[in-house]
């Protein structure tokens, strides 16, 4: 795993996942639940839920194919064209993919928006781009501008636009999930960050919380009718402390429905998702040992 998708993925993998080990064996029916319920959905169920919300939220451990595969499934049978942000780009990338865009050509248009191949391991995203460009979705990046998120864990709040800085400040996080976001921190970034240096990190991933938000509202205030969607890791759509807390508090009526992608034996805690998705598990190495050896 490269260095770039080690940082991304500790905090995409909010289910628990930086364990070996799992098992890649495909399940025999769809596992979508509702969150703390119980109550188990079908996928036409979940489609039309998706349907029928203003802002929907697709999480992923970033690593898994599964579940970028269901992911693309849902952008292929939902009604085109909807809005779709994503966190692989930077806040206004806007590239126009061609219906037939595959493979390099495909990959070429979104490295010259500011895609990371390496750092996103392509084609492990492949299939939800593939989809985008064939149902014509209009693309929308999300994310902070990476230097921008680098410096605003150096410097904090001085470093982000005021515009940023005003969402995060409407939507203050509860002393619970700020203590939950910071042990996650620490936790992704393996237990080698200073307490100094918490503060900040906590700001740049609320940067990088924000920075999506504002895309989803923009993308909607252009688009309206219909669901906007975002792709992005499990962290960034919790409602606790992510793009799912941020909205509901910036648009207090809109509809925000958040989904989680779990793997066997890493169930959420209630109220973080409002469904949750198990998939087959993927096997992968504890990049803290790699981060150790380094």
């Amino acid at each position: 795993m490269s260095d770039a998708l080690h940082r991304r993925s500790l905090l995409g993998w909010g289910l628990g996942a930086a364990v070996a080990g799992c098992a890649h064996a495909p399940h025999e029916a769809d596992d979508i639940t509702l969150a703390g319920a119980g109550v188990r959905l079908r996928r036409a169920e979940l489609i039309a839920r998706l349907r029928d919300s203003d802002y929907v939220l697709l999480g992923e451990q970033h690593d898994n194919s599964e579940h970028h595969r269901l992911r693309a499934a849902l952008l292929a049978a939902l009604p085109a064209p909807l809005p779709v942000v994503v966190e692989y780009l930077p806040r206004g990338a806007a590239p126009a993919l061609r219906r037939d865009d595959r493979g390099p050509a495909l990959l070429r248009t979104l490295e010259a928006a500011g895609f990371d191949a390496r750092g996103w391991r392509w084609p492990l995203h492949e299939p939800l781009f593939t989809a985008i460009a064939h149902r014509q979705h209009p693309l929308h990046g999300g994310n902070l501008p990476r230097e921008l998120a680098r410096r605003t864990a150096r410097e904090g709040a001085a470093a982000l636009p005021d515009e940023l800085r005003a969402l995060i400040d409407t939507a203050p996080l509860p002393a619970a999930a700020r203590d939950t976001l910071l042990a996650d921190l620490l936790r992704g970034h393996c237990g080698q960050l200073g307490a100094d240096r918490m503060p900040n990190m906590l700001l740049a991933q609320r940067g990088r919380d924000a920075a999506m938000a504002a895309a989803l509202r923009t993308a909607r205030a252009r688009q309206p009718g219909g669901p906007v969607l975002l792709l992005a890791g499990n962290g960034h759509v919790r409602r606790d402390h992510g793009v799912g807390q941020l909205l509901p508090a910036l648009e207090p009526s809109a509809r925000v429905l958040s989904v989680g992608f779990a793997e066997p034996g890493h169930a959420p805690e209630p109220g973080l998702y409002d469904m949750v998705w198990t998939t087959a598990g993927t096997p992968r190495a504890d990049p803290c040992q790699a981060m150790a050896r380094r």
